[in-house]
């Protein structure tokens, strides 16, 4: 073979493997600015077309801007609070210092309360943040323009710029705030706090305790401390323990000295919790687990992941700490059985939401990438549906790690577990825990217009591309990703 064809072979060769991969590094680049809504592809859920809907489109000039979904403008607040976001270095209590973010000269910031169907009005103004900032209202169901997800429901608040949020707290149960612009950062280093919704009637005899945990730089706290943290409570109390995770994995929880029942989940009261002794409980990243414990004389210590808890009475200090449980409370079985107010079995649209993993480019960076039913973000599902659908959905996790699923604006209930179906009280669910190799069949009602978000709170993994989102038909965004904002949610 002469040197000129063997040439000739060498350059056709390297062709067939550099044009592909040229071609996938220049089909995965993302442009400067785009919609959400023009995204990926239409997944109507082997249900028809909503009649009279618009197109795909952000321009489509029949649909309605998701500005017009807010609370009653007219109705004065409730309760309002004031948020001041900053770039700076901040103290813990114990005087250990943190680079990151802070609202109100801390982190995590000022806890809001309100009492079922307050008027809730939140002023975020952002003093020096460079990247801007946004609020989301994790496990909130707040009419869409009020989500805080920046390039979707809003720009991003740059420095100097202010932000106001009102919805109605119609929801009793615990909850958590944190930035959704650049999230995997700003939250990690410190833009979160906690909301509490009690019912107008709250027993005053109750003792109601948040425990935020949150790592700092890897070092777990409780409110902001170090450590185990005391909490003065008299035997023979009761005390209401809102257990919040804001990290990326999940947390399991247990308490020492003590047994305990699991009140309520992702802000859904569980219907009649059973004592619990031995086990115990998984709360995923961005979950929260509400638990109730009767203070015994010797007080109680929660373990908040092992390596910190919340001390309940004068004797907990001295309480040796349980070993972790080799078990936890399997919620699908947890509790009694109730009414869901809706029929799953009427579904008027079936969505897969299939976890995979594969290498590729994205954003013309060569890794390896998570999928979403086989395809890798921006070509994505946009699952689309109609005010008053009844909605199946079958997430399964074939990815290698776990995920912790989290759809904006609704609840949906587990009704199946690797086809085994749910027998306890109705699980429902905001932030849901999908292991490797788990699937989980789920249900909920559309009535909640706008345009969602649908991703993994492993906050890395969202910037990473797991992310998907809900539509309703007729509904478009006048917010763009990227954009003079500079938006980037994730």
């Amino acid at each position: 073979m002469s040197s000129r064809l063997r040439l000739l072979l060498a350059c056709l060769a390297s062709a067939v493997i550099v044009v592909p991969l040229g071609w996938m590094w220049w089909s995965s680049l993302l442009p400067d600015t785009y919609s959400v809504v023009d995204m990926g592809y239409v997944d109507l859920g082997s249900g028809p077309a909503p009649a009279g809907a618009p197109g795909h489109n952000a321009m489509d000039s029949r649909a309605t801007s998701i500005r017009t979904l807010r609370a009653d403008p007219a109705r004065p607040a409730d309760v309002r609070v004031d948020l001041v976001a900053r770039r700076e270095t901040f103290e813990l209590a114990s005087g250990r210092r943190v680079d990151g973010y802070t609202l109100n000269g801390g982190s995590p910031g000022p806890t809001i309360r309100a009492q079922q169907g307050d008027q809730v009005e939140v002023r975020l103004d952002n003093a020096n943040v460079p990247d801007g900032i946004t609020l989301h209202w994790h496990g909130i169901d707040v009419p869409n323009s009020m989500d805080g997800v920046a390039g979707v429901t809003q720009d991003a608040i740059l420095a100097g710029d202010s932000f106001t949020y009102r919805y109605v707290a119609d929801q009793v149960g615990t909850y958590w705030y944190h930035s959704h612009q650049l999230s995997h950062e700003q939250v990690r280093r410190g833009l979160l706090g906690a909301v509490v919704v009690v019912p107008k009637n709250a027993d005053p005899e109750i003792l109601d305790v948040p425990a935020l945990v949150h790592l700092y730089d890897g070092l777990r706290t409780v409110n902001g401390e170090e450590g185990d943290v005391s909490v003065d409570a008299a035997p023979g109390s009761i005390a209401r323990v809102r257990v919040i995770n804001t990290d990326n994995g999940p947390m399991t929880v247990w308490v020492s000295g003590s047994g305990y029942r699991i009140l309520a989940v992702d802000g859904t009261d569980v219907n009649e919790a059973t004592p619990v002794k031995g086990k115990g409980t998984l709360v995923t990243a961005g979950g929260r687990a509400d638990i109730e414990i009767v203070v015994p004389d010797g007080g109680a210590r929660v373990e908040l992941g092992g390596s910190t808890a919340l001390l309940l009475g004068p004797g907990a200090s001295e309480l040796p700490a349980d070993t972790a449980p080799t078990g936890v409370v399997d919620l699908l079985t947890y509790g009694s059985p109730a009414p869901l107010g809706f029929d799953p079995k009427t579904a008027t649209r079936r969505f897969e939401y299939v976890v995979g993993r594969r290498p590729g480019f994205h954003d013309g960076r060569p890794g390896l990438w998570w999928t979403v039913n086989g395809h890798m973000f921006p070509d994505v599902p946009m699952f689309t549906v109609a005010e008053g659908d009844v909605v199946r959905m079958r997430i399964e996790n074939n990815s290698g790690d776990v995920h912790p699923m989290h759809l904006h604006g609704h609840h949906a209930v587990v009704l199946r577990r690797d086809g085994v179906p749910a027998t306890g009280s109705p699980w429902w669910v905001d932030s849901l825990n999908v292991r490797d190799g788990e699937s989980y069949d789920v249900a909920f009602v559309a009535d909640n217009p706008g345009i969602w978000m649908d991703h993994c709170h492993n906050l890395p993994h969202a910037a990473e591309g797991l992310v998907a989102h809900l539509m309703y038909a007729g509904f478009t965004t006048p917010f763009m990703i990227g954009g003079t904002a500079a938006n980037h949610p994730e």
